[in-house]
């Protein structure tokens, strides 16, 4: 059975009409160049803005669920890092709701700065931060919109392997939009291409190697790297 059932999911202008099953315990990238539609699929389905169609999560509701229930069944990172709450890191983590934010903090190394103010963090710090917040409640489903931007190299790598067990060992579903092709196609069980607010491809890695990915973004790998098309 499918941990997340989205049906006839629209967003007039942004997102065409759109259905997506996703199981329980994996990762999953939405690709696509800018303006393709990833980040109102995230919104379509966490029920951010107007929009038509139903989401279930284990066959509830989320739209439905009350305040107390809701991050437990889903939460929601945005691409924005601005904050300029005078709060700590710790105290942002936990307005991300109930439960213990010991394991969280030490999951994504804020020991450091957990007692610092978030608006006087780098934009990595704070990206590490909102994350948190978002992973806090332990969501059956976690939509995660460009996690690994404003990151360094070796927290990219360490952030989407940990998504990758929060899906493999704690049965969580995690869906991020990514522009990064090769880590996508590096940790995620699943690649869905959008492109003109609707999917036009769905699969594993070998997406990556497919004509699709020229026609969508211009671009070819050529001598181990991504170049654009000859």
């Amino acid at each position: 059975m499918s941990r997340l059932v989205a049906s006839n999911l629209c967003i007039p202008g942004r997102l065409e009409q759109t259905s997506l099953e996703v199981d329980a315990g994996t990762l999953t990238c939405l690709i696509g160049p800018n303006g393709s539609g990833k980040t109102s699929l995230l919104h379509a389905i966490a029920g951010i803005g107007t929009r038509d169609g139903g989401v279930r999560i284990d066959g509830v509701d989320p739209w439905r669920a009350p305040p107390s229930v809701r991050p437990r069944l889903i939460t929601f990172f945005p691409a924005s890092r601005d904050v300029k709450w005078p709060l700590t890191a710790s105290d942002v983590i936990r307005l991300g709701g109930e439960g213990e934010i010991g394991p969280v903090i030490a999951d994504l190394d804020l020991e450091a700065f957990a007692n610092r103010r978030i608006d006087q963090l780098s934009t990595g710090e704070r990206t590490r931060v909102l994350i948190a917040r978002a992973l806090a409640p332990r969501p059956r489903v976690a939509l995660l919109d460009e996690p690994v931007a404003n990151l360094d190299p070796l927290w990219q790598l360490k952030l989407m392997e940990h998504l990758r067990t929060l899906a493999s060992e704690s049965g969580q579903t995690v869906i991020i939009a990514a522009h990064d092709l090769d880590l996508a196609g590096r940790f995620a069980d699943r690649l869905i291409m959008m492109s003109s607010g609707r999917i036009v491809a769905d699969g594993g890695r070998d997406l990556l190697e497919s004509g699709v990915i020229g026609e969508i973004f211009g671009v070819e790998r050529r001598d181990g790297a991504w170049q654009p098309l000859a």
